[in-house]
């Protein structure tokens, strides 16, 4: 039976009901006709992953629809923010529900997204350092990141310092925005700060910046500014973070990731890391690997750097896609 016109389709919904959970699905369900209901769990058992990119989608597409619902007008923000963080708890809702909030009137900021790095930087280097990290600071991190890499050393380091202290965005701010980017952004935006930035989001988007890069910005922004560096550096999710994956996750990265990578990445490493993969591999992929570890010649630093950033990357998107769990505290990196 083919979808109506201008319905959401079935993975769709079974894209929100996964990001919901157990319990808030099940009772959907519940509500549903048996057909739907098969046809819905069909979906979600041969959904095998979603990008952070169609969930933001999803939801937002759901957000659209609550709001145009006859019955739903008054306060409808403030409830679809508790239902998302009920549904996906505060840290991993925070980002997303903002952006898709923000979102509604920022047409502009929407279009970057679909953009090259490379054409965002020159679309937004003129402008002042603060609307700089407005833009970065929406942006997903990987892609902000690749975006930031097309400035000086002294601006990026400017620019995130900025992220990291950026305590919601108001409406003039957006205003700024909407003139450069598509002359109607702040339109309807209203009263309310959007909870953009933050050291979270700028140790995010060091994360993704390579190894030399990374290192030039952190000594810049140490220069600036001693403790924020130290925070940021605190909150960066980095190669030794992976002691703290559980065997199983590892188990998932060593599926993903190419062979040689790995052998980069651990020629840095030191012996608890070592014995970290190792222990998750079978005994003759650990073999082979302590075989080319000792094989393998001297290898410069920015290597070893980028075969651990590509591993980090996989980390990220497994964490991302609800596979494995990265930190301390059982908690999933956002």
């Amino acid at each position: 039976m083919a979808e109506k016109e201008g319905a959401p389709s079935t993975r769709s919904a079974a894209v929100l009901l996964l990001a919901l959970g157990e319990s808030e699905a099940a009772t959907v369900l519940k509500h549903l006709d048996a057909k739907i209901v098969q046809r819905l769990g069909v979906e979600m058992a041969q959904l095998k992953s979603a990008s952070r990119d169609e969930v933001s989608a999803v939801i937002s597409g759901f957000v659209t629809v609550m709001e145009e619902q006859a019955d739903i007008k008054a306060g409808s923000d403030d409830y679809i923010r508790k239902v998302l963080i009920n549904a996906l708890g505060d840290d991993k809702a925070s980002g997303i529900i903002d952006r898709i909030l923000l979102g509604r009137t920022s047409k502009g900021l929407d279009v970057l997204k679909w953009m090259e790095p490379k054409t965002i930087a020159e679309t937004i280097r003129m402008e002042h350092p603060q609307v700089l990290a407005i833009v970065l600071a929406y942006l997903d991190t990987d892609q902000a990141a690749k975006v930031l890499e097309f400035f000086p050393d002294w601006l990026q380091a400017d620019i995130l310092m900025r992220i990291a202290t950026l305590d919601g965005v108001q409406p003039a701010a957006l205003g700024k925005l909407d003139e450069m980017i598509e002359k109607q952004f702040a339109g309807n935006a209203g009263g309310m700060a959007a909870n953009l930035g933050g050291p979270k989001v700028a140790a995010g988007i060091l994360n993704f910046i390579d190894g030399t890069g990374e290192g030039k910005v952190i000594a810049q922004i140490r220069k600036a500014d001693d403790a924020l560096c130290q925070k940021l550096q605190d909150l960066m999710f980095v190669f030794e973070n992976l002691l703290e994956v559980d065997d199983r996750g590892i188990q998932e990265i060593l599926r993903e990731v190419d062979s040689a990578k790995l052998v980069l990445a651990l020629k840095g490493a030191d012996q608890v890391m070592l014995d970290k993969f190792l222990k998750n591999m079978s005994q003759r992929a650990a073999e082979m690997l302590k075989d080319d570890l000792e094989s393998r010649g001297p290898v410069r630093l920015a290597e070893v750097e980028g075969a651990q950033k590509e591993i980090l990357a996989v980390a990220r998107k497994l964490a991302d896609d609800g596979k494995i769990m990265l930190g301390g505290g059982g908690e999933a990196f956002v």
